[in-house]
Parts: structure tokens; sequence; C-alpha cells
């Protein structure tokens, strides 16, 4: 059931997954914003204005981090992620401010958490976020923690076993941010991805389709790719509050 303060827009949808994480916040808003009523509008306006005037910690709990909670009720589920992670940027939240919304929060703001990093921790302070999800078995958790921060940051033993959870529990491989380029002749993880497949097979369990085309990438040979778009930080494509 659609919820009512969100409009009918079935061809743009928000998209599961990273892409959240790997759009900018002034993008992000602007798609958001067309496609909520007059009432969850002037909610998300108002959310934005208070964390942009009172940002990071006050008191044992700010209002924006209030604001995180509501945000599925008030803007509908389907556009809740994206919300959370406005609010996050607005509040300019910092990796302790972070921390405790991920400690704290349920696993949907936990998501929102991870999918916000990259716009708000130029630096791997926050990696043990992402290696936290990384060890559970919520694959929507997970697909979040696979996002362009652990592209920028996370080391390359820990990177190679999140791909392998990600065949493990069944997470599309294209929720990788900058998988390409990561895994482009990486002998050790072509390594790893042939030794799994060699014990589902001798298990007699398929193999999954997305393990060849990782496998494929691992190709030393191969025209390295291009470098993924930096919209972390220190880029221009941010945004403090709404939209001017």
């Amino acid at each position: 059931m659609t919820h009512p303060h969100a409009h009918q827009a079935p061809s743009t949808t928000d998209t599961p997954g990273t892409t959240h994480a790997r759009t900018p916040p002034a993008q992000l808003h602007s798609h958001i914003a067309a496609h909520l009523d007059d009432t969850a509008r002037a909610w998300l306006d108002q959310a934005l204005d208070e964390a942009a005037a009172h940002p990071g910690a006050h008191g044992p709990i700010s209002v924006w981090e209030l604001r995180l909670a509501e945000a599925g009720r008030r803007c509908g589920p389907e556009h809740a992620d994206a919300v959370r992670i406005l609010i996050l940027h607005a509040a300019r939240a910092d990796t302790d401010a972070l921390t405790r919304v991920y400690a704290q929060g349920t696993a949907a703001e936990r998501r929102a958490v991870l999918r916000a990093l990259p716009y708000l921790v130029p630096g791997p302070e926050a990696l043990p976020l992402v290696e936290d999800a990384l060890r559970t078995n919520d694959t929507r958790l997970l697909a979040a923690a696979v996002g362009p921060y652990a592209a920028r940051h996370l080391a390359p033993h820990h990177w190679r076993h999140a791909i392998l959870k990600c065949l493990f529990t069944g997470i599309p491989v294209t929720e990788v941010a900058d998988l390409d380029r990561r895994a482009h002749a990486d002998a050790e993880l072509a390594r790893m991805l042939a030794d799994y497949a060699a014990e589902r097979t001798a298990a007699g369990r398929p193999v999954p389709h997305d393990l060849h085309r990782v496998l494929t990438l691992t190709d030393p040979t191969a025209t390295p790719p291009e470098p993924a778009a930096d919209h972390g930080p220190n880029g221009s494509d941010g945004i403090h509050g709404k939209d001017s």
C-alpha cells in the first residue's frame, strides 16, 4: 500500500541497496522532495532546518535524532532511508554521533548511517560501523555496508571477505560500490573465489552467477576501469539543510 504522504511514481521510485549512498545529497533532496506531498515536504524542510540549526549532539538526544525515528511515519517507508540520510547530513553528524545513532538505532536507522558515511566522514574513523554490519546476516544492512565508504577505506582483506559474504548471502554484486576498480588484478580475490566455487561444486551446490562476474573482473589483462567519482565530504555537491 502506498503511504499517504508519498505521490505515486512507479517509474522513479527509490531503488534499494547503495543507490542513496551514491547520490549527492543535494540531488537526493530534490528527488525526494518531488515525490512527497505538501505535508511530508513541510515536515522534511522543518527537520532539515532543525538539524542544520542544532547540529552535533545536545544532551542525551538531539532533536534531529528524534526526527530519524519519525521519518518512515512522516514521509513513507519507501522514502525513509533517503530522508534519514538527508537529516544526518544536515546535522553534520560526526563519527561519535553516527556511532551513537548506529548503536542505539533500529536496523533502518543503521542503514541510513552506513549510507551517509561517504558524505560525513572523510577518513577511516567510521570503519568499525562498516565492519560491524559486515558481521551480521541482515542482507539490507550488508548491502548498505558495501557502499562507497567501504570502497574507499575498507582494507583489502576485509573487502575480499565482504565480497564473499555478498555471494554467500545472495546480495547482488551490483550493490558493491567501485567493484570493478577494487577487483581489478586482485589475485588473492581470484584465488578465494576459485576456492569458494570448488567448495560449492564439491558439495553439489550451484555456483552463484555473480561469482563468475567478479572473477572476470580480477583478470589482470583487462583494461583498468576509470576511478569512481568522489562525492565525499570534501566535494562541492553536498548540502546542509534545504536546497537553496
